[in-house]
This record gives C-alpha cells, sequence and structure tokens, in this order.
C-alpha cells in the first residue's frame, strides 16, 4: 500500500499500516470535507440505468473520462475527500486509477487509494482519499463480514493533543454484518476527541447513532433532511460525515449534484 503525492513521490510502508510522518503542516482556521460515491463515474440518472448502462460495471465507456473531470470540478474547493466505488486500474477504467486521476485533476498534494476486492484485470474495487494536508499517520482496515470487500481508511491530521482523526468507509447492505462493521469502526474511535467520518453506510442517521456501537461514540446529530440516494429524486440518507460534539459545525449540505447514483455529502468545520 501506498500514501502518494500528486507529484512522482511516494512513501513507501508495509501491508496495510504506513508510516508516521515527522513534521505533520498546520492546519487552517476552517476545514471542508466532502464524501462522495462516485460508482466508477457511471452517469445513473433514472432507476432504469441500472439495466440499460450495467454493462459500464465490466466494460470501458468514452464518457466516464468526462464523469471524473466533473467530478474533479466539484472536488475542487474541498480539504478532504472521501470516494467510495472508485476503480483502482481496470480493463473498465481505461486502467486509470481514478483516485490518482482526481487528485492530480483537482490538485490535491495527497491520495490513497485503498483496494478492497481486487478481480485483477477485470474491477479494482476501492476507496479513496484525498487530501491537501499531511497526515501524521494513515491506516488500512478490512471490516468484518462472511464476503471480502468492505473496508475503513483511518487518517490523523495536526499535532497531539489536538489531533484529528479522519475515518473513511463504505459499509455492507446487510444489517446484521453493517452492526458488526459499526462495532469494529468503534474500537477505532477509542478515546479520541476530534473524529470525523465519512463515507457510504447505507443506513440512515437516526438508526447509527441510536440503536448500533455508535450510540455512545459522542458524534452529532446534523439532522434528517440531508438525503443522498438516488441522486435524481433523493429519499434515503445513507450518505454521512458524522463529527465528534466538541467539533463547531459551520455547514453541511448535500450538493445538487446527478453524475453518480449518490450526491455528495458536505461539511465544514472549525478547526479543533
Amino acid at each position: 500500500m501506498l500514501l502518494k503525492q500528486t507529484q512522482p513521490y511516494s512513501f513507501q510502508a508495509a501491508a496495510h499500516h504506513l508510516p508516521v510522518f515527522e513534521q505533520p503542516g498546520a492546519l487552517g482556521p476552517t476545514l471542508k470535507f466532502l464524501s462522495f460515491n462516485i460508482q466508477v463515474g457511471i452517469r445513473t440518472q433514472a432507476m432504469h440505468h441500472y439495466v440499460t448502462r450495467s454493462w459500464q460495471h465490466v466494460l470501458p465507456h468514452s464518457k466516464r473520462q468526462k464523469t471524473l473531470d466533473n467530478i474533479a470540478q466539484t472536488i475542487q474547493g474541498y480539504d478532504f475527500v472521501a470516494l467510495q466505488e472508485v476503480d483502482g486500474g481496470s480493463f473498465r477504467s481505461n486502467y486509470t486509477n481514478q483516485v490518482h486521476y482526481l487528485a492530480q485533476a483537482a490538485r490535491f498534494p495527497y491520495w490513497y487509494q485503498q483496494l478492497n476486492r481486487n478481480l485483477g484485470m477485470l474491477a479494482q474495487h476501492s476507496n479513496g482519499l484525498l487530501s491537501r494536508h499531511t497526515p501524521t499517520r494513515i491506516e488500512d482496515h478490512r471490516l468484518p463480514g462472511l464476503l471480502p470487500g468492505r473496508g475503513a481508511i483511518t487518517a490523523s491530521f495536526g499535532p497531539d493533543p489536538h489531533k484529528l482523526l479522519l475515518i473513511i468507509l463504505h459499509l455492507s447492505l446487510g444489517k446484521r454484518t453493517r452492526f458488526r462493521q459499526l462495532e469494529y469502526i468503534r474500537d477505532l474511535i477509542g478515546d479520541h476527541h476530534s473524529v470525523v467520518l465519512m463515507g457510504d453506510l447505507n443506513c440512515h442517521q437516526s438508526h447509527l447513532l441510536e440503536h448500533t456501537a455508535f450510540s455512545d461514540c459522542n458524534l452529532q446529530n446534523l439532522g434528517t433532511n440531508l438525503l443522498t440516494y438516488p441522486s435524481w429524486r433523493p429519499t434515503h440518507a445513507f450518505d454521512h460525515i458524522l463529527v465528534s460534539d466538541n467539533l463547531q459545525i459551520i455547514k453541511t449540505q448535500v450538493l445538487d449534484l446527478s453524475i453518480s447514483d449518490h450526491r455528495p455529502i458536505s461539511l465544514e468545520i472549525k478547526t479543533p
């Protein structure tokens, strides 16, 4: 696994644990976050597209590049971007590592790809992190489940005792498996004071904060009107950015954008 800069330079690391960086960059007075399930660049804009455009999950498409460019324009104004359902460079994406491409196109100095389901040249199912700030530590976690393929990224930013822990994840569809995965994430949060958790969690916020291991995590309830799925007529709040109750929220919103089957969700906070 590599934590990479968009310039031709990379930090080498073994297995799933990446190195500790000795001189973290200073964080600004506010931080902007965005989470986006991009569905590997497929423009699903109606229910029937799940059928008529399903071939794009296995075959390349000439318009996928334009979709990635649209996504790059959307994410340019953010400090941290969590990506779900990105391809790490296979036949269907014309062997383009979509995390790397978006980092370059949107001028993010740091990017990280977590490969969760490796189908060789057919598909490289991944999560991704884009950052404008140098992490002090980043780790790769495989989430529990009967079928492999779900993961979480944890990244730390800023010096102690004001360190910010960022968690990026994509949870399973099954309720029981999702509950086990949330227990795993709860252990990762531990006693960290400042936490931002982003991703496609496949369930509503009220369920997360009241009926899972997150019920005692001191995460803020941001309301029930942040609907992200399906993108063309949102009725479900499946995508979330959850933050510790000690972090001051400035603004949160769902972007009016229909270039995936999910809409992106964004959040701005004061730096801890």
